[in-house]
């Protein structure tokens, strides 16, 4: 069986590619929440290793929604090739999960 809930992750280069995205996706009730947290990626892009400050977005939302949260993004999104990467959520609060219900689209 799988999971009903999942965390979305992606990263973005600044904070107004960052809100461009979770305004997309609350509007679009995608998402329940999602967290911004300020990270350093270390990464091999095109042949050389490089390093950036990015911004972490956590998207909280219903596993059923992840095609429409991965489009969400890419649409959004300032990247050639953006991480967007589904954790699933395997236990949770009852009261959390079902807040995630009450505000994200129905699956």
């Amino acid at each position: 069986m799988q999971p009903a809930y999942c965390i979305v992750m992606t990263t973005v280069s600044d904070a107004e590619v960052g809100k461009r995205i979770i305004d997309a996706l609350l509007a679009g009730r995608l998402a329940a929440c999602v967290q911004v947290l300020p990270i350093t990626s270390y990464y091999t892009w095109k042949g050389a290793v490089s390093t950036d400050a990015e911004n972490l977005l956590l998207i909280k939302t219903r596993a059923a929604l992840y095609a429409q949260v991965e489009a969400c993004i890419k649409a959004q999104h300032s990247y050639d090739v953006p991480e967007i990467v589904q954790v699933p959520i395997t236990a949770g609060s009852a009261a959390y999960l079902g807040w995630i219900d009450d505000v994200t689209l129905e699956s």
